[in-house]
């Protein structure tokens, strides 16, 4: 059965990448959140999405010019009113401590395409293991050198390439870099490419399906899971493809 991925949380309802927005995940059942995470001037590894803090918070700047006390003083959910409050841009470990007793599965994104961040895949790794979550975790990332540190690291930690574009032969592309997963943009991914990746046993993970359409047909294929914005609607879907089984 495909799994439901909350991306960035529950992010269609809630401030991305905010505790709130993790919160709420878990709540409404689904399978497991994906995340994202750079380093700060002072070297913590935090949640948050672009390089910049301009788009998800009241600051301005690069994330690696500003400490974590510069980061901590944001307001991380400036558009929102009510429920949302004032949120803070948390760090991994604190979200990390949060997840360790859901059971829940975690899809943490090295974005790692502007700035190698150095010695981000050790930090993340040790927080992995302080927090038990070896058997519950995939790393992602557009930059495939980083995933390839991440399994220098260590050689069994499970990892998904992430593309925009479409590639040609995506199962040769993720065994040649000996990787783990394939984390397409779902307009990217055809029926022609599940069955070749789905033959070789290659999880598909395709990010940011919201819609009805394009949901309802990635779970009639069986990919592995949906990281979406919407993940009740992409579990209602669910059942109701379930139920027709059953």
């Amino acid at each position: 059965m495909t799994k439901i991925i909350c991306h960035r949380g529950d992010s269609g309802h809630y401030p991305e990448n905010t505790m709130l927005a993790f919160q709420k995940a878990v709540q409404c059942g689904a399978d497991g959140i994906e995340t994202d995470v750079h380093l700060t001037k002072d070297g913590e590894v935090v949640i948050i999405h672009d390089e910049r803090v301009d788009r998800t918070t009241d600051g301005t700047g690069f994330v690696k010019d500003l400490t974590f006390q510069e980061l901590r003083k944001l307001n991380a959910a400036p558009g929102y009113q009510g429920e949302a409050g004032i949120q803070r841009i948390p760090t991994l470990e604190e979200f990390f401590a949060f997840l360790e007793p859901t059971g829940m599965f975690v899809n943490v994104e090295l974005k790692t395409g502007m700035f190698d961040y150095p010695g981000i895949e050790e930090k993340v790794w040790s927080l992995v293991e302080q927090y038990h979550l070896q058997n519950r975790i995939l790393f992602s990332s557009f930059h495939g050198a980083s995933l390839l540190r991440m399994k220098e690291v260590c050689s069994a930690a499970p990892c998904g390439l992430l593309t925009e574009e479409k590639l040609e032969n995506p199962s040769r592309t993720i065994e040649d870099l000996g990787l783990q997963a394939y984390h397409p943009w779902f307009l990217r991914l055809g029926a022609k490419e599940i069955k070749e990746l789905q033959a070789k046993n290659i999880p598909i993970n395709p990010y940011t399906p919201n819609g009805v359409l394009p949901l309802g047909w990635l779970l009639s294929k069986h990919v592995t899971s949906v990281i979406t914005n919407y993940p009740e609607r992409a579990m209602a879907l669910r059942r109701v493809i379930q139920n027709k089984k059953d």
